[in-house]
């Protein structure tokens, strides 16, 4: 619903807070020292019609529109494999909303600031740009940049593939999340401007789900151009899988809709809908499917999702079944293969990965490849030679700490570092590895897992989780390690150079920057490690 107010008067205090872009005018809000604009449409909702269809323009709207609040947020179960919005936390399909942080200053239009677009993580299932309201602000304070963060289409709504059940009536689009990021890119090359942002110096990055956004979306052709600077944090790039498998994916999640109709009493459905529409093309099982999809509300979708996503890491072990799709149209190949045939945005990219992302992957997000059947799955597609050196890598596996080791480097680092080699040959990349953990997270065996950087880097240290982790020590490197992390990013941002200290990776030296207390670099850390995977065919 759009949110408008008239202007009282016209003072210094409006001006500054009231911006013009193409769709109308936005009033902001200042908060901690700055000025943000919040819950700004990107995008038409994507409800009835629209629902599974790619992003279309927003309408304009009359007056002034109160930016002074968040959107809502993707559909998302609050309690699933991970965390969701809170319930107090406004979800709705017409969430394709953006926000913008700028220094409260006033406005040189001769002097652009450099833009920083962040993507949130969650798996494609959870999150959304206001999980933690004041991310960006610290960046936006020192560093003088503009910063923006965007929701998109989670979950069946926007990672899963339904087009194997479209019509020319009723098209079903594939990729939507990732074409949600892409509209709101293009809203800023077509509005930052407004805001005092430089739509030529955009950097794109992005955390886990949010990383493999980043890496995918440069490979995507129409949205080359759209940033000019990249940063991947903890990305797993390699989970993006073909249409045969996502549209198995889809089928599942149709059953599993249809039984839960058929269970609540919702609708009649054929039995097994899913599986057997495709297979034998009934136009009545087609047509259930399509109305199962159509028609059930976001929440019954979010639930459904959660199932599947539950049952997937067994039934298809090392995939993530909420993940792009090789549709052949806007995202035409698989992404480590467009970086080795250089046909990725040929851009500087700071990429990397943390010691132990699998280490966070246990109990409820058990979604890795780390239980010993996970693990067999994955060996039956290395050859015997090549299984026993990659084994000799994780001693003790299957055993729990190896095991989650084994499934963090198979989805996040080992992808990352071909990520990196490959975009080395045609631009310049910075690599590292975050090591650093607090004694408390050691103590607790997570050590550097995943998602840990976030904390330094967007000034969380002050909540209670942030003082938490803290409370034994770590607290003074901590908050250290993200003056410095600013302080790269920003540089990168900037000037495309995070610091002069900070070498390019390349296939020869492959110099990482191995972030800890007392930074260093290292040449080709893990290198035994490295060359064990390299034999295992699926990544390379």
């Amino acid at each position: 619903m759009t949110r408008t107010v008239q202007p009282a008067h016209d003072d210094s205090l409006d001006a500054a807070l009231t911006v013009r872009i193409g769709t109308g005018l936005v009033r902001g809000i200042r908060v901690r020292g700055v000025r943000a604009w919040r819950g700004i449409p990107y995008a038409a909702a994507p409800v009835g019609p629209l629902r599974f269809r790619a992003p279309q323009p927003p309408a304009a709207w009359p007056g002034v529109r109160d930016a002074t609040d968040w959107g809502p947020v993707s559909p998302q179960s609050h309690k699933g494999q991970f965390n969701g919005a809170r319930p107090d936390i406004p979800q709705d399909e017409d969430c394709l909303n953006l926000n913008v942080i700028a220094p409260d200053a006033p406005v040189d239009p001769g002097a652009l600031r450099p833009v920083m677009v962040f993507i949130h993580g969650g798996a494609y299932s959870v999150g959304s740009s206001r999980e933690v309201p004041t991310q960006g602000e610290g960046l936006v304070r020192r560093g003088g940049i503009l910063y923006v963060s965007l929701n998109y289409r989670l979950g069946a709504l926007g990672y899963l593939d339904f087009s194997s059940y479209s019509t020319p009536e009723r098209p079903f689009e594939s990729n939507l999340g990732l074409r949600d990021q892409a509209a709101a890119l293009a809203w800023v090359r077509d509005n930052i401007r407004f805001f005092g942002g430089d739509p030529d110096a955009v950097t794109l990055f992005g955390e886990s789900a949010g990383g493999n956004a980043v890496t995918t979306l440069m490979t995507v052709p129409s949205a080359h151009g759209l940033f000019q600077r990249a940063i991947a944090q903890s990305a797993p790039p390699n989970a993006v899988y073909p249409p045969a498998l996502t549209a198995e994916w889809a089928r599942d999640f149709v059953s599993i809709l249809a039984a839960r109709a058929t269970a609540d009493g919702i609708a009649r459905v054929p039995e097994h809908a899913g599986q057997d529409a495709l297979a034998d093309a009934r136009p009545d099982a087609l047509g259930q499917s399509r109305a199962l999809l159509l028609d059930a509300s976001p929440a019954r979708l979010a639930a459904a999702t959660m199932e599947l996503t539950v049952r997937a890491p067994d039934q298809y072990p090392g995939t993530i079944p909420l993940s792009p799709v090789i549709d052949g149209d806007f995202l035409p190949e698989r992404p480590l293969d467009a970086f080795r045939d250089g046909r990725a945005a040929r851009i500087p990219l700071i990429i990397g990965t943390n010691a132990r992302e699998g280490s966070l992957f246990s109990g409820r997000i058990d979604i890795l490849a780390s239980t010993p059947k996970r693990i067999r799955a994955i060996f039956a597609n290395t050859k015997k030679k090549a299984r026993k050196a990659l084994k000799a890598q994780y001693p003790g596996i299957p055993a729990l700490r190896p095991a989650l080791d084994f499934g963090g480097d198979f989805s996040f680092w080992y992808p990352s570092l071909k990520v990196g080699e490959r975009q080395s040959r045609y631009a310049p990349v910075h690599f590292y590895r975050f090591d650093f953990a607090p004694r408390l997270v050691r103590t607790m065996g997570l050590d550097a897992t995943h998602g840990l950087e976030l904390f330094p880097l967007f000034d969380r240290l002050d909540g209670w989780f942030g003082r938490g982790m803290t409370i034994i020590g770590g607290r003074r490197e901590f908050k250290a390690i993200g003056a410095r992390m600013q302080g790269w990013w920003l540089g990168f941002a900037t000037t495309g150079e995070p610091d002069a200290a900070w070498p390019l990776y390349d296939e020869t030296r492959r110099l990482t920057l191995i972030i800890d207390a007392a930074d260093r670099v290292e040449s080709d850390p893990l290198a035994e490690r490295r060359l064990a995977w390299g034999a295992f065919v699926p990544h390379v």
